[in-house]
C-alpha cells in the first residue's frame, strides 16, 4: 500500500468510501430514470405533434454521457480526480437550469446532452478512484458494491420523479438533479483526499493520449471486456427503452409502472451484494459468463412464450420476473467487466475508464435504441434481441477464457 492509499483509507472508512463512490455513479441512474414518468407530459407540452420525440430525453443524455466519457478520464489523469468532478458538477448544474427554464424541446435536448457530458465526470472518475486505491479481486468487490446503485437507485428514481411531478411539475425534476449534484460534489470535497498525486499525473497532450489509447486496445482482455460490456449495456438499454410501452400497450399497466419498477429494481439490487460475496471465490470472468448463460436460457424461454402471448395477469407477472432477471444480470456483470478491463491499466486508469466507458455506452445505447425501435406490440423484438446479444456475450467470454489459458493474458 502506497502513501496515498494509506492516507485516504485512514481519512475515509471503507463503508463511507463505497457510499460516496456509489452516489457518484448514481448521478447517471437518477438523471435517466427519474425522467421516465415525465416523458408523456414532456411530449404533450413540448412536442404535441410528435409525442415519440420525448423519448429523445433519454437518448440525448446517453449520447452526451458517451461523449463526455472520452474526455473526463484523460482530464482526471492530467489535473487530478477532484477538479474534474467539480467541473462536471458545475456544467451539470448549468445545464439543468437551462432545461428547467426552456420552453423548446430542442433546447431541452441540447441541455440533456450537456448534462450527459457532465454526468460522465463522476462516473469515470469514480472508476479511476477505485483503481487508484484497490487492485485485483478486492477492487472487484468494492466495484461491485458501488455499482449496486446501478440497479438499486433506479428503484427509487421513477417514484422520486413522479412525486416531484405531483408537487411542482416535471420541470422540478431538474431542480432535484441540481440538489443531488451539490450534495455529491460537496461530500467528495470535504471527505475524500485527492487520490492521484501530482507525480503520477500525465500531461493532457494528444501524443500521450494516443499512446494511452493504443495501450488500451493492445490488451486482448480490455478489448473483449469492452465488447461484452457493450452487449450488457445494450441489453439493459433495450429493457429501459421498451419496458414502459410493454406495460402500457401489451398489459395496460401504465399507472402501476413506477411501483413495479421500484420493486423490481430493489430486488435486482441484491445481485451486486451476491456478486460481492462470490467474486473473490469464483472470479470475475466466471461470474460474467454464468450470468450471460443464464440470460440466454431465460430470454430464449421468454421468446418462445412471447409468441402469441395474451395479456393475462399470469403473463404480466411472468414478464415482471423477466424484467427482474435483466436488471439482476446487470448487477453481476457490469462491475466485474469494469474490473477485468481496469486491472492491467492501473498506470493509465483515467484513460482506460474513458475509452471503455465511452465505447460501451455509445454502442450499447445505439444497439438498445435499434432494438427498441422494433417494438410492435409484442415481446418478440425485446426477448429475441436480448437473447441474441447474450449469446454473443457468452461466446466472447469463452474466447477470453481460451486466451487466458494460452497465457496471452
Amino acid at each position: 500500500m502506497n502513501d496515498v492509499q494509506a492516507s485516504v483509507r485512514s481519512a475515509v472508512s471503507k463503508p463511507e468510501f463505497i457510499a460516496l463512490v456509489a452516489m457518484m455513479f448514481a448521478t447517471i441512474a437518477f438523471s435517466m430514470d427519474a425522467m421516465l414518468p415525465a416523458l408523456p407530459e414532456i411530449g404533450e407540452e413540448l412536442s404535441p405533434e410528435d409525442m415519440n420525440r420525448a423519448q429523445l430525453i433519454l437518448t440525448s443524455f446517453i449520447l452526451g454521457m458517451g461523449i463526455g466519457t472520452f474526455f473526463t478520464g484523460p482530464l482526471s489523469d492530467a489535473f487530478g480526480r477532484k477538479p474534474v468532478v467539480y467541473g462536471g458538477a458545475a456544467l451539470f448544474i448549468i445545464a439543468c437550469l437551462v432545461a428547467w427554464r426552456s420552453s423548446s424541446l430542442e433546447v431541452v435536448l441540447a441541455a440533456r446532452v450537456a448534462q450527459g457530458i457532465a454526468a460522465a465526470a463522476p462516473r469515470v472518475v469514480g472508476l479511476a478512484i477505485i483503481r487508484d486505491l484497490f487492485a485485483g479481486r478486492e477492487m472487484a468487490r468494492i466495484m461491485s458494491l458501488a455499482m449496486m446503485v446501478f440497479t438499486i437507485f433506479p428503484a427509487f428514481a421513477p417514484l422520486i420523479g413522479s412525486g416531484i411531478m405531483g408537487l411542482i411539475g416535471w420541470r422540478g425534476i431538474f431542480l432535484a438533479f441540481i440538489l443531488f449534484s451539490l450534495i455529491s460534489a460537496s461530500w467528495m470535497g470535504v471527505r475524500l483526499p485527492e487520490t492521484l498525486p501530482r507525480a503520477h499525473r500525465r500531461a493532457f497532450r494528444a501524443p500521450l493520449l494516443a499512446d494511452a489509447a493504443k495501450q488500451v486496445f493492445a490488451d486482448p482482455t480490455v478489448r473483449l471486456s469492452i465488447a461484452v460490456q457493450t452487449l450488457c449495456l445494450a441489453i439493459l438499454f433495450t429493457m429501459l427503452s421498451m419496458v414502459q410501452p410493454v406495460y402500457d400497450v401489451i398489459f395496460d399497466e401504465a399507472e402501476s409502472f413506477a411501483r413495479w419498477f421500484f420493486v423490481i429494481a430493489l430486488i435486482a439490487g441484491s445481485a451486486s451484494i451476491l456478486n460481492a460475496a462470490l467474486v473473490v471465490r469464483v472470479g470475475m470472468r466466471r461470474m460474467i459468463t454464468w450470468s450471460l448463460v443464464a440470460q440466454v436460457v431465460i430470454s430464449g424461454a421468454m421468446l418462445i412464450v412471447g409468441i402469441g402471448m395474451e395479456a393475462t395477469a399470469f403473463n404480466f407477472y411472468l414478464f415482471v420476473l423477466y424484467q427482474t432477471s435483466v436488471f439482476f444480470m446487470a448487477g453481476t456483470t457490469l462491475g466485474n467487466l469494469n474490473s477485468v478491463a481496469m486491472e492491467p491499466m492501473g498506470h493509465i486508469a483515467g484513460m482506460a475508464a474513458s475509452v471503455m466507458g465511452a465505447i460501451s455506452t455509445i454502442l450499447g445505447a445505439a444497439l438498445g435504441a435499434a432494438v427498441g425501435q422494433m417494438f410492435n406490440g409484442t415481446l418478440i423484438p425485446m426477448t429475441g434481441g436480448i437473447a441474441a446479444m447474450s449469446v454473443v456475450g457468452v461466446l466472447l467470454m469463452l474466447e477470453m477464457g481460451r486466451i487466458e489459458r494460452r497465457g496471452v493474458i
